[in-house]
């Protein structure tokens, strides 16, 4: 779990209910980082209220600090937690993509890149 994980409203007031949805939600990203990244990460979440005149939209900004690296997501919608949902789902796909880049030995156990290895010994 996430343990630091700050939620800022702008124009939008957070009850509780939204707070712990987007606790739950956000917090629970660690399980796609690498281990050495999972002590020093935190969250930062931005909830705003975009059409202040009908109140129909709402915008979720979601920004992970972790080694090296800063990934952000931004999601509209009408409803401020699926747009929480969205947003989770951008920062997995992210997340993944940091993963392979940050650990060397995830994909070297294939018959393909045994084959390359093998090939570049002989070279």
């Amino acid at each position: 779990m996430i343990t630091s994980v700050q939620i800022v409203g702008i124009a939008y007031e957070i009850d509780e209910n939204t707070r712990k949805y987007v606790i739950k939600r956000i917090g629970r990203l660690d399980r796609y980082l690498p281990r050495h990244a999972r002590k020093t990460v935190s969250a930062e979440v931005k909830l705003e209220e975009v059409n202040h005149n009908h109140g129909n939209k709402y915008q979720v900004e979601v920004i992970l600090n972790l080694p090296g690296k800063l990934v952000t997501a931004k999601d509209s919608t009408s409803n401020i937690l699926a747009a929480v949902d969205i947003v989770e789902a951008k920062i997995q796909a992210q997340l993944r993509d940091y993963k392979q880049s940050a650990i060397s030995h995830i994909g070297n156990r294939g018959v393909m890149s045994r084959i390359k290895r093998s090939f570049q010994r002989e070279l």
